[in-house]
């Protein structure tokens, strides 16, 4: 079952491993419906942020909280997108 588009993105995440991620790699880490898939996050972080999505992984916790890491295209900064939602 599809989830509403806008949806599947819940938060972005700000852990010590999250912000290595942003400054080493150009990539952001969310907090996203259980259900979502990579594609609809892709769709979804594009849509949000107006930034070019390379690739998605996801996981999920011991707690059942899936997680999506979001690699940007290298003409979008993962900080810059960091520094407007007040991670960095």
């Amino acid at each position: 079952m599809a989830i509403k588009r806008g949806t599947a993105v819940k938060h972005a995440l700000l852990t010590e491993k999250a912000v290595d991620l942003i400054e080493k790699e150009n990539k952001l880490v969310f907090r996203v419906e259980n259900r979502a898939t990579k594609a609809e996050i892709k769709k979804d972080v594009e849509k949000l942020y107006k930034v070019k999505v390379v690739k998605v992984n996801t996981s999920i916790d011991m707690r059942g909280n899936k997680k999506a890491f979001v690699k940007l295209g290298k003409e979008s900064s993962a900080s810059d997108i960091a520094t407007k939602l007040n991670i960095l």
